[in-house]
């Protein structure tokens, strides 16, 4: 099995056919592996994950989407995702995962463990690619590394 924690970000312009059609890593990745994958962590910046990993159950705890193909995979992964601190929320099939890339509602936004459905319900898949090129635009103009609030404040604006 593999856990794919990446994203496509491509630069702005750039075109990766195979994401922008619907082909995530994850599904190429199984493919050129051989194995299943599960698609976890990608939707949290890495200082999500060193600073908002919590014990189980307290209020506030943020959620995390994973999604795999099989039972088998999608339980180890939603195990591991808690193990390491975060409510995990079964987010469907790997191909489905472009609703938590770059630049839809519920990719960086550190949500709660109700708002994930209806932030992955809002992707619009035709949209993201302007929003990632946006946000890719806006970071190259930064002189120094933005903090982690910065990073995650262009992921929480309406995605419209």
């Amino acid at each position: 099995m593999v856990i794919d924690t990446s994203d496509c970000f491509p630069q702005p312009g750039d075109r990766i056919e195979a994401a922008e059609d619907g082909r995530v890593e994850s599904l190429r990745a199984a493919e050129r592996l051989g194995r299943p994958a599960v698609k976890a962590w990608n939707a949290a910046l890495a200082g999500t994950s060193q600073t908002r990993g919590v014990p189980a159950a307290p209020p506030g705890r943020s959620a995390l989407p994973v999604a795999a193909d099989s039972g088998e995979a999608r339980h180890v992964g939603m195990r591991l995702v808690d193990e390491s601190g975060f409510d995990p929320y079964d987010a469907g099939a790997p191909a489905d995962s472009w609703r938590r890339q770059p630049m839809t509602p519920a990719y960086c936004t550190e949500p709660s463990p109700r708002d994930p459905e209806q932030a992955l319900a809002a992707a619009d898949r035709s949209a993201a690619p302007r929003h990632r090129d946006r946000r890719t635009s806006r970071f190259a103009t930064l002189t120094s590394a933005p903090t982690p609030e910065e990073a995650v404040e262009p992921d929480r604006r309406p995605h419209g």
